[in-house]
């Protein structure tokens, strides 16, 4: 786990001085990526060069450190993330390449010099890494199936910019603005669509796509994609048999480390049960990390947490997070994310971050299950819906649905604390078409009115976005409960890979996420919706399969949370109101060109208790003061 950047010079308008002073900047700029070693490195002609920051956990010798070459500089990488099947690798490789140290950098540059492109195929792990070929003087770089590690990118009319995270890029973009279509997707979702930022001229390479860089410019293509065909021979006791095994070979390949593994525990199915296989895999060395708010109990899921750990006979650690660490740390959460997405998660996530990097270097995480075997709560609130129509219309036997209203009814006791949620949903009408009425349920735009000078932000639709990655040709239309999974799948999981990175990474924490492997992803993708969603039961097929591993009230319980934050109360009184009231009533938040923050104060005030308003307002205008009002140039980088 590292941070990576690079710059390409098309036009080689600028000699070496500018290129090193660059380089180093950038470095400094991620450097809580990698506390263990940097380096910089420059093509002889000085078109290229690249810049490392390590975080040492496989070959923590020095034979590991970056930017690493072969012999000649034939091949030279800057590279983030790990390979899980390098010593396979290795093996294969080792009749055509004499290796020199133990690191899976090196097996890269070897399968590259070998397989060519072909090699991301064989890859099975997390990574972004830039590779420049001294045989055409250009540059290749790649980010993993999922977008667990990061890449981004800017261009300009002489050079080629990229890094693991946006703030070194900022230096180099010639006007700094606001991405008008990014803000207006993180309006309606909180995350943007199709490789936008919040950073007009600042981009991210997609998950599972490739980038060649050259005198020309950049030239981007796709190298995997997931396909939704339903395999209709198996029966579910296959499908559960073939999960368990992927499970478990995915768990004893992201366990592969020079250094100790931990997990984070948060008491849900998906942490618990990672845990609970890495434990059995660890006896005596394993340990768990989780974070609660003793506020209240509806936000403490410590005791789940605790179960597993007495079932599993592992040390737990616990981190009691307080309202005065709200104000003391959400700047921070910002600065690290580089611009806000998904919900208030990030902060609990950074927090326990922070506890278990003073324990461990690398730690497991259960990301990646909801959107694989659809586990959540909306998906219900959609389909039940959808039931209803059907039965009224007598289609409910078509492929579209795969369960009945009645076979669902059982399950809706999950929606319980979801009544402002479906008032919302309903308020405007039932039964459009499928894509408009997830759409619809998502879509967070119309709550948040005329607080959003909504003149100013063009005529961009987000909808468009939304449907053409909802209805894409990669998933089957007679599946509702597989285009709902797929758009997440697609936006909201790379969303929440990045807060995932980048809490850890503030810390100099390794994250690995097993249940993104993609043997598990392209499986459960070939599984029917009626044996993954049987009767209304979310991820019923990953609760058949986790079934052995876990305590029965993590398994059994209907309270799911996600770590939820109590932000909204805090905002009533105390330091937290004090801190939001500071920030809203600012002479910088009252000249923002696209919010109107005096309305913003009076929309928050009757904020619902687990509301997304006072977040997604509150993290906008921390971060234009993070990267807005503050400047970011090469020469003031310290």
């Amino acid at each position: 786990m590292c941070g990576i950047a690079g710059i390409y010079q098309k036009t080689l308008s600028r000699d070496a001085g500018w290129l090193q002073r660059s380089l180093q900047a950038m470095s400094k700029l991620i450097r809580h990526r990698g506390p263990d070693g940097d380096g910089i490195w420059m093509a002889p002609d000085h078109r290229s060069g690249l810049c490392h920051r390590r975080l040492s956990i496989i070959d923590t010798t020095e034979s590991g450190r970056q930017p690493m070459s072969l012999p000649e500089d034939l091949l030279t990488i800057s590279y983030n993330g790990e390979l899980y099947n390098y010593i396979e690798l290795r093996e294969e490789l080792r009749p055509y390449f004499q290796f020199l140290t133990q690191s899976d950098t090196e097996v890269i540059l070897a399968s590259y010099l070998h397989w060519g492109e072909s090699c991301l195929e064989r890859f099975r792990g997390m990574f972004a890494f830039a590779i420049r070929d001294s045989r055409t003087g250009r540059l290749f770089a790649a980010r993993d199936r999922f977008g667990i590690k990061p890449l981004y990118y800017s261009e300009d009319a002489d050079q080629v910019y990229f890094a693991s995270e946006c703030k070194a890029l900022i230096p180099f973009l010639h006007d700094k603005k606001i991405d008008r279509e990014g803000l207006k997707d993180y309006l309606a979702f909180q995350f943007c669509l199709d490789g936008k930022t919040l950073f007009d001229g600042i981009r991210e390479l997609l998950p599972g796509h490739k980038m060649h860089i050259g005198p020309e410019g950049i030239r981007i293509s796709r190298y995997w994609e997931v396909h939704y065909t339903p395999d209709f021979d198996h029966t579910g006791r296959y499908f559960e048999e073939k999960l368990r095994y992927l499970l478990e070979d995915s768990i004893r390949f992201h366990l592969r480390s020079d250094v100790p593994v931990g997990a984070y525990v948060s008491g849900g199915i998906d942490s618990s049960t990672i845990a609970s296989i890495a434990a059995d895999s660890m006896p005596g060395e394993f340990l768990g990390f989780t974070g609660k708010f003793s506020f209240s109990e509806d936000y403490d899921e410590s005791r789940y947490a605790r179960a597993l750990a007495e079932k599993k006979n592992f040390q737990l650690h616990e981190i009691d997070i307080r309202e005065q660490d709200f104000p003391d740390h959400i700047q921070k959460v910002i600065y690290h994310l580089d611009f806000p997405v998904a919900g208030p998660g990030s902060f609990p996530q950074y927090m326990v971050s922070g506890l278990a990097a003073k324990h461990r270097k690398v730690v497991l995480g259960g990301q990646g299950g909801d959107e694989i075997f659809g586990g959540y709560t909306r998906y219900l609130i959609a389909y039940f819906e959808q039931c209803i129509k059907a039965a009224i219309e007598g289609t409910h036997r078509s492929g579209n649905f795969v369960v009945t209203y009645e076979s669902i009814i059982p399950n809706l006791v999950s929606l319980r604390n979801y009544k402002p949620m479906l008032r919302e949903f309903w308020k405007e009408g039932l039964f459009e078409d499928m894509d408009k009425r997830y759409f619809r349920l998502i879509n967070r735009a119309p709550q948040l009115g005329d607080a959003i000078h909504w003149d100013r932000l063009g005529s961009y639709n987000p909808y468009d976005t939304f449907h053409s990655i909802f209805d894409g040709a990669n998933v089957g239309k007679q599946s509702y409960f597989d285009q709902m999974t797929h758009f997440d799948f697609k936006t909201l999981l790379p969303a929440l890979l990045q807060v995932e990175d980048r809490m850890s990474m503030a810390h100099g924490l390794e994250s690995r996420v097993p249940l993104l492997d993609h043997h598990i992803v392209e499986l459960a993708a070939t599984i029917p919706s009626n044996i993954k969603f049987e009767n209304g039961d979310m991820k019923h097929i990953f609760k058949q399969v986790v079934r052995p591993y876990l305590p029965a009230e993590i398994l059994e319980r209907k309270d799911k949370m996600g770590f939820p934050t109590p932000l909204v109360e805090w905002s009533k009184k105390g330091v937290v109101r004090d801190f939001i009231q500071d920030i809203f009533t600012s002479s910088e938040a009252a000249n923002r060109e696209f919010v109107d923050n005096k309305k913003v104060l009076d929309k928050i005030q009757n904020e619902s208790k687990f509301g997304r308003n006072l977040w997604g307002f509150l993290c906008l205008e921390l971060w234009q003061r993070e990267f807005f009002d503050k400047q970011l140039t090469v020469e003031n980088i310290s």
